[in-house]
């Protein structure tokens, strides 16, 4: 959520920052709206101010003998609470509207952001590890894993397309994935564990900046709450409204949960095979910092994705991503890409995004600053997947495919997988 004041202040850097995401100027018509909705409430005070005012001034007049003042007042008095709650609606339908208008512009980028229109501005910041030679032409996850326990028949039979049934020694990869993710987590990186619900209220939603504009993007149930789409919003929110403690920062949760998208902009996009699932698996990391920490905390975060897909020797690159491409709430964006050999091709693995102030804002958190009682600042927010875990498991399958068909298991995954070195057709 942007800050009304700071447009007002700098309507024509607000201005250019929306021109870089490719939108049109918007401060004057915002500006506007709120100089409306300042000026009603002004009305609003001034009318309260002046009935208080009145009444008490109807006691004076009353112990005066003067009945004639004090009947005026009364009048005056009557008039006012007639004509208050006109303007008290008016100004809280103004509210509404500026909130609203607010509610549905993206975050400004960074300024060391790339300008671009689109994935192809992208700018690649490094590559690590070297794609594997085969002596046999890579096949995609797709044709090998079926094979080896990834049930897409069965998935598509009980609950439709983009879901898949995990069997045997497949779905136990997939748990060993997401289990050596939180460890190296929890034990390396300084992220405490939680077990977050995957059900949430409207707010923590709006709060994560995934409402209003992207509600189609997830699943809504009958009681109104929302199936999470990553838990960055049930570990973001969970500090919803709080007034931190300097002390207490940065907090670094992470959470192993189960995520529901609704894919409803991907028609026709990875139909086949085990990368964009309506149910998925993540490894979410959430930072909450001061406003000065939180580039290095970004860095910070992305080496901590960077590390798990160097355990499992799967090689990739790191992209900054430009601003046709950011995601809504982000003012910086760093992907990784993990190369697929059966696809020849990067493919998107995590995404670790600053969000500044923009998430604090719409959530209202602040911390206390140390040593100042009544000052506060709201606090800065980051998210990141360390990492996801089906494309995880992808990455695994193609890379550590073998002619026959099976996969080699990791070193790294093979204590979690009761040392099984290779797994093979069932």
């Amino acid at each position: 959520m942007h800050d009304i004041r700071l447009i007002r202040e700098n309507p024509q850097s607000f201005d250019a920052g929306l021109a870089r995401r490719g939108l049109p100027a918007q401060a004057v018509a915002l500006i506007a709206l709120d100089e409306e909705r300042r000026a009603v409430t002004t009305q609003v005070q001034i009318a309260q101010s002046r009935r208080n005012e009145a009444s008490k001034l109807i006691g004076a007049a009353m112990g005066k003998g003067d009945r004639d003042a004090a009947e005026a007042l009364k009048a005056e008095v009557a008039a006012l609470k007639d004509k208050m709650p006109a303007l008290e609606t008016q100004s809280e339908t103004l509210a509404a509207q500026l909130r609203d208008a607010l509610a549905i512009i993206p975050n400004l980028p960074a300024d060391d952001v790339p300008d671009g229109g689109s994935e192809e501005d992208n700018r690649v910041e490094s590559e690590w590890g070297t794609p594997r030679s085969f002596d046999f032409a890579p096949r995609e996850h797709a044709d090998i894993a079926p094979a080896l326990g990834m049930d897409f028949e069965t998935g598509a039979r009980l609950s439709g397309a983009r879901f898949t049934f995990l069997r045997g020694p497949m779905a136990r990869l997939h748990r060993a994935l997401g289990q050596f993710m939180l460890d190296v987590q929890t034990g390396e990186h300084g992220y405490s564990e939680c077990n977050p619900p995957v059900l949430v209220k409207d707010e923590a939603m709006y709060g994560t900046d995934k409402l209003p504009k992207f509600s189609e993007d997830s699943f809504h149930t009958t009681e109104g709450r929302w199936l999470i789409p990553t838990s960055e919003v049930s570990l973001t929110a969970s500090v919803m409204g709080e007034l931190l403690d300097e002390s207490a920062l940065p907090l670094r949760l992470t959470a192993l949960t189960l995520c529901f998208r609704s894919e409803a902009g991907a028609a026709g996009r990875d139909t086949r095979g085990f990368i964009r699932q309506h149910q998925f698996e993540k490894c979410e990391l959430v930072s909450i910092v001061k406003p000065e920490d939180s580039e290095e905390e970004h860095q910070r975060m992305v080496r901590a994705a960077e590390t798990i897909l160097e355990r499992l020797a799967l090689p990739y690159r790191k992209l900054l991503l430009c601003t046709g491409d950011m995601g809504f709430g982000a003012r910086k964006t760093y992907d990784l890409e993990v190369w697929l050999p059966g696809q020849g091709a990067y493919r998107e693995i995590s995404s670790c995004s600053n969000t500044g102030d923009f998430q604090a804002r719409r959530m209202n958190t602040r911390y206390r600053v140390a040593g100042e009682q009544k000052a506060t600042q709201f606090v800065h927010t980051l998210n990141g997947s360390g990492l996801a875990v089906g494309r995880t498991l992808v990455a695994v399958i193609e890379n550590y495919q073998n002619a026959d068909g099976s996969v080699t298991v990791p070193e790294a995954l093979r204590p979690y997988m009761g040392g099984l070195e290779v797994i093979t057709g069932q």
